[in-house]
């Protein structure tokens, strides 16, 4: 994927996850952040499994970083206690 591609999907996938775990705003460049290394946690993931990861610009890739962001904000959730902003 070409760099573009992962800032897009990135950008999404960070996003979505940031809404399904109720997570704190952290600004664009923070949810593209989390949702690039969420696509590397979620490609390691999927591979690990049997799967395959990130491979091209598609909804699979999105899934598969939504997956992987998902889990790395539970995970910086729990290390940063439970404090939620309305």
């Amino acid at each position: 994927m070409s760099l573009l591609a992962w800032i897009l999907v990135g950008f999404l996938a960070g996003g979505l996850a940031r809404m399904a775990t109720g997570a704190k705003k952290r600004g664009c460049l923070g949810t593209i952040a989390i949702g690039i290394l969420g696509g590397v946690l979620g490609g390691a993931l999927f591979n690990w499994a049997g799967q395959r990861g990130m491979t091209h610009f598609g909804l699979w890739s999105i899934l598969v970083a939504f997956v992987g962001a998902s889990a790395l904000l539970f995970v910086l959730g729990a290390a940063g206690g439970s404090r939620r902003r309305r």
